[in-house]
């Protein structure tokens, strides 16, 4: 059933908001998952990005949901999906939220979206229930070192004050707007194209209780995006690799990843950076409605 949502600022058209309740023998373990639903058709599932959430999705989903029904989820521990103290955020941790909005709602034939660190958890999703997933569209995978430390210099610093032992956990919950802001708009190739109404449902969830804890376990968590690639050959559905021109990653890693993908499709985006749901959804939502 629908629940109240008096969290979000910010209502991404046609959708609804919905809630997985942690397994009772988890409990403790495992939080509540939120996602949002909107159309009808074969299943979508949309996996946003580090430091996001559903919303990130919020001009994909209205052009998309007349050929599917999306559920767009917040990863475990960020949106408004619930914080558990003592909870991991490395990519198995982060792939089983995912799998828990397949199998808790038994999804089949299933089209799997990531951006980012999303990409990651599609490709390994697939992996794990390959019996369930029909495609994935991996967006500027994020499983290269350096990460988003690559934007610009102010997220080396950042990122790298977070990571440090000690001060980190007080670093990461100090997040001034203006630093939040230029460092995702070192992502993005129209810079425009971050909205400030965003901007701001961003630091309000980063206002959370226990949210300091998640955003540094995510950033420490890339390691572990990285040993994931050793997953990608064993995906047996069709995958469609798609860059932007100016995303963080380099050639040698997107060579990288084709190499353990090789039969997958190819499509780099001129211009566009790394948050390519932000400033080209159109691209997106062409090539997903082109199959559906």
């Amino acid at each position: 059933m629908p629940v109240r949502e008096s969290g979000p600022t910010i209502h991404v058209p046609g959708t609804t908001s919905h809630t997985i309740a942690p397994r009772a023998e988890l409990r403790g373990r495992e939080g509540t998952l939120r996602y949002l639903k909107a159309g009808s058709g074969a299943p979508l599932v949309l996996l946003h990005t580090v430091r996001t959430q559903a919303e990130h999705f919020r001009h994909l989903v209205p052009s998309i949901a007349d050929r599917y029904t999306v559920y767009a989820l917040d990863l475990p521990g960020m949106g408004y999906s619930e914080i558990v103290p003592g909870a991991s955020y490395d990519e198995p941790a982060m792939r089983a939220g995912v799998e828990r909005l397949l199998t808790e709602l038994d999804l089949q034939d299933v089209t799997l979206v990531g951006e980012s660190m999303g990409a990651v958890l599609a490709l390994t999703t697939a992996a794990d229930l390959p019996d369930r997933v029909r495609r994935v569209v991996a967006v500027n995978t994020y499983d290269f070192r350096g990460g988003i430390a690559r934007s610009s210099l102010l997220a080396r610093v950042v990122v790298g004050g977070v990571l440090t032992p000690g001060v980190g956990p007080l670093i990461a919950g100090v997040e001034p707007r203006a630093a939040l802001g230029r460092i995702l708009r070192g992502g993005l190739g129209d810079r425009s194209a971050l909205r400030e109404d965003y901007v701001d449902e961003l630091l309000r969830v980063g206002r959370r209780p226990g949210y300091p804890a998640v955003a540094r376990g995510v950033y420490q968590a890339l390691p572990s995006l990285i040993a994931a690639r050793a997953r990608y050959p064993e995906v047996k559905a069709p995958v469609h690799l798609v860059y932007g021109e100016k995303d963080w990653s380099r050639p040698s890693d997107r060579e990288a990843d084709r190499r353990l993908l090789p039969n997958a499709d190819l499509t780099e985006v001129p211009e566009a950076g790394h948050f390519i749901a932000l400033e080209r959804p159109d691209v997106l939502a062409d090539l997903l409605n082109a199959v559906a």
